[in-house]
Order: structure tokens, then sequence, then C-alpha cells
């Protein structure tokens, strides 16, 4: 499989701050994959998701995009923690709104923003508000508008932690759904390992001041995963001891 991002020895420094919260770091996402990234609150998650969006320049190294531009398409799109739906359009609007810069046409657009809704079980909801929305379908709402521009990479930072424990299982298992519907990359970034190695191919460990990757862990359990299998406890609780020491 070929890389679809790659940072090269990224470092990022917070405006005026003395120090760089991310030094020297070297990573790749290939095609299809799905990473999760983990690490103490304040450790450099989001900075690194938001390096990867184009959000954010790094202070030095590189972030290098290795996708082709391709008309009615973004090669990546992001997923945030708290939804960020306009709540004057429709969720179906919601949807609709990063699909009406690509140049595409109306037919082409409703038909993108079906498949997304059909995608995420979102049909039925299409003509209602944001604020009719419970917290797991914002989310869901959130994941279909990434979903309509066709990435070639979604980022998704800590996208299920304000909602409770039950909607967070059910939402994990319709992302893995998607994500083998779609088989687009998926950057992750969570506080949660037993999340983390519940989704993903690999778990990285964000730890260090300034950061950088301490644990690079291939998850090679078989899907669906069972969370009280042992080999799953033991993952989660090296992954663990990582972040103790990071």
């Amino acid at each position: 499989m070929a890389a679809v991002i790659e940072f090269k020895g990224l470092a990022y420094r917070h405006p005026g701050a003395a120090a760089p919260v991310i030094q020297g770091l070297d990573l790749d996402i290939q095609a299809g994959e799905f990473l999760a990234v983990v690490g103490g609150s304040g450790v450099g998650k989001s900075t690194l998701l938001r390096t990867a969006a184009g959000l954010i320049e790094p202070a030095s190294g590189e972030v290098d995009l290795r996708l082709p531009v391709r008309a009615g398409r973004r090669r990546r799109a992001v997923v945030f923690q708290d939804g960020r739906l306009l709540p004057w359009r429709t969720v179906a609007g919601n949807v609709a709104y990063g699909l009406e810069t690509l140049g595409i046409d109306k037919r082409e657009l409703r038909a993108r923003v079906a498949e997304a809704l059909q995608l995420t079980g979102l049909s039925e909801l299409a003509g209602r508000w944001p604020h009719q929305l419970s917290g797991g379908q914002v989310q869901r709402v959130g994941i279909a508008r990434a979903l309509a521009v066709k990435p070639d990479i979604l980022l998704m930072d800590e996208p299920f932690s304000a909602v409770d424990a039950l909607t967070r299982r059910h939402l994990q298992a319709e992302l893995l759904r998607i994500w083998q519907a779609t088989r687009a990359a998926i950057m992750f970034v969570t506080h949660d390992i037993e999340e983390a190695v519940f989704l993903a191919d690999r778990v990285i460990v964000l730890g260090g001041r300034p950061a950088n990757i301490v644990e690079n862990l291939s998850i090679g359990l078989p899907r669906p995963r069972d969370r009280g299998d042992a080999e799953f406890g033991h993952l989660v609780s090296h992954l663990s001891d990582q972040l103790g020491f990071a």
C-alpha cells in the first residue's frame, strides 16, 4: 500500500510558546489504514491532526499529502469533537455544505447527500434541524458531511468523547462499518486506549516534551473484536503502560 500522508521531521510551536509541542516527528498513514493516536492531555494529539488537515502550519518539517487532486472530491475531511453543525441548515443542508464549492451539478450534489445519509443511517432525519438531534445523531451528521466529499483520508478529533458510553460504543461500530464500506484512510485521535484498540489497525502513542512517537503498535486482532478477549486486554494494558511512561 502507498502512503496517503507523510510527516517528515514535523515540529510545531504554539504562538508565543518557549518550546515546541512536537519536535522531529516522522509518521506515514497508508491508503485504507485506520490509525489511532493516543496520548496524555496537552501532548499534541489534536495539533498533529490539525497539521494533517492543513488547519495549522508546522514550524518546520513537512506534511506531505501524497494524493492526487480529483474533480468533485476533497483529499481530506475533518470530523470535530462537537459536530460543528450549522444551526440554520437542516441535516441534509449540513451534509451538502462541503459539496457546494466542488463544482458539481445539483443532481450529483443531491445524490451525494443521499448516499452519505444512507451510509450513516440518517436518511429519515434529512429534514430535521440540529437542535432536534441527539448527541450521537449530531456526530453522525458530522461524519456524513465529511464522507460526502469522498475524502481519501478522514481526520477525526475525539469525535465520540462528548456522548454517553452506550452511544459511544454504537458509534464505534457504525464507524467501522462505514470505514469498511468506503475504505478511506482514517486518522483517529482519542484519549481512550480501549477505543483505539477496538477500532484501529495501528495505534501510536505520543509522549514527551516536546512530543514524539513513543510507541507504534500494529493491532493484529481479527474483526469484529471482543473487548473481553485476553489478547485485547493485553494490548490495552501494554499501551496504558506506554502512556504512563510517556
